[in-house]
C-alpha cells in the first residue's frame, strides 16, 4: 500500500510528501535523488539501486515532480508521460525508496534560484546526508545550478555530492524515457518491456462501452479516461489483465474500432480469456506484453469476428509460454 504523510496512521512502505510545504524538517538524516523518474525504467532502476547502497541507515529519498518540466518553461513541448503520479510511487517503492517527495513544477518551483532549492529542499527540508545526480545534473531558476555549485553548497550545508555511475544502456545507448515512449508509440511493447524491466501498463476504471463485442461473442472491458500510463500505438496485443491482485489472460485492442466508425479517440478493450467477470465501475490493470497486429477494416463484423478468434489463438500460444508467477 502506498499512502501519504498524515494518513490517519496507515503503515505503509513509502511516505509520500507533496509539495515544498510537506517535507518534513525533522534533522533526519537522508540519501536523496532528484529527476523526472518517468517510467522508472531499468536505467532509474541503477540509480536506485546506488542510492539505497549510498543509504546505509539514512532514509533513501527520491525528489521527483508532478509534471514534465516543459509544461511550464515551454507550454506544449512537453511529452505524454509514461506512469502516473500514483504509478511512479508505486514503482518506486517496489524499488526499496523509503521516501517520495513529489514538488509541483509550477511558477514558484522555477523560479528557486539553485542556492535557495539547495537551502529550502535539500538542507532544511530534507536534512540530505548525500546527494545522488548525474554528470549533466542542473538545478534552479533557468538551469544554472551545476555540481560545481552543488558540491559548494553541500559543504554549507553538510551533505556531500555524488555522481551516478555509468548508466544502463540498450544496444549501446543510454537508456532513457525517450527511448521507451519511441517504441510505445510504434506498438513495440515487448522492446519497452525490456527497456523497462516489465511489461508497460494502463490503468484506469471500467465503463460502459457499446457492447458490440459481447454480441459477437467477445465481451469486453474498456476503460474510461483518464487513463493512467502512456496509450500505446493503436493495435491488437497480448495482454495481462489484473483486477485485485489476479491476473487474467486477455486480448487488447488499442483503437477507434474502424470496422464501425463510431469513434473518433482511441479506446481500449480488453477480452478476458476464458473469463466471464462482471468489471463495470473496477479498477483494472493491463500490461502490454506483445503486439500482435494493427488495426484494420473489415467488411463486416462477421469478418471481424473471424479474425478476432485468430487473434485470441495466437494470443493464447504467446501468453501460455510466459513463466508462471
Amino acid at each position: 500500500m502506498v499512502a501519504s504523510e498524515g494518513s490517519g496512521g496507515v503503515v505503509s512502505p513509502v511516505v509520500v510528501n507533496y509539495g515544498l510545504d510537506s517535507l518534513p524538517g525533522d534533522g533526519r538524516r537522508r540519501a536523496v535523488t532528484i529527476g523526472k523518474f518517468d517510467g522508472v525504467h531499468r536505467g532509474h532502476l541503477q540509480v536506485l539501486g546506488q542510492l539505497t547502497s549510498l543509504a546505509g541507515k539514512a532514509e533513501s529519498t527520491v525528489i521527483t515532480f508532478d509534471r514534465h518540466p516543459h509544461v511550464t518553461l515551454r507550454p506544449g513541448e512537453a511529452p505524454d508521460r509514461i506512469v502516473s503520479d500514483g504509478q511512479k510511487v508505486e514503482l518506486l517503492s517496489k524499488a526499496g525508496v523509503a521516501r517520495v517527495v513529489v514538488l509541483p513544477f509550477d511558477d514558484e518551483l522555477s523560479a528557486l534560484d539553485h542556492a535557495e532549492f539547495s537551502k529550502t529542499v535539500l538542507a532544511e527540508g530534507l536534512s540530505a546526508g548525500v546527494v545522488l545526480v548525474g554528470a549533466d545534473f542542473r538545478y534552479g531558476h533557468g538551469g544554472k545550478g551545476t555540481i560545481d555549485s552543488l558540491r559548494e553548497e553541500g559543504i554549507h550545508w553538510g551533505f556531500r555530492v555524488e555522481v551516478v555511475a555509468d548508466f544502463c544502456q540498450e544496444e549501446g545507448q543510454r537508456i532513457s524515457s525517450t527511448m521507451v515512449r519511441r517504441h510505445l508509440t510504434n506498438g513495440e511493447v515487448a522492446e519497452a518491456a525490456s527497456l523497462l524491466g516489465r511489461y508497460h501498463a494502463l490503468r484506469g476504471e471500467v465503463g460502459a462501452g457499446a457492447q458490440r463485442g459481447r454480441t459477437m461473442g467477445y465481451p469486453t472491458a474498456n476503460l474510461s479516461q483518464p487513463l493512467e500510463g502512456y496509450l500505446p500505438a493503436d493495435g491488437v496485443y497480448a495482454t495481462l489483465v489484473t483486477h485485485q491482485g489476479v491476473s487474467y489472460p486477455a486480448a487488447t485492442s488499442v483503437g477507434v474500432n474502424p470496422t464501425f466508425g463510431e469513434l473518433t479517440e482511441s479506446v481500449v478493450e480488453s477480452h478476458l480469456l476464458d473469463q466471464r467477470l462482471d468489471l463495470y465501475g473496477e479498477t483494472i490493470c493491463v500490461e502490454f506484453v506483445e503486439f500482435i497486429r494493427g488495426m484494420q477494416v473489415f467488411p463486416s463484423s462477421e469478418a471481424l469476428a473471424a479474425q478476432m478468434s485468430a487473434d485470441e489463438q495466437v494470443i493464447r500460444g504467446i501468453l501460455s509460454d510466459l513463466p508462471r508467477a
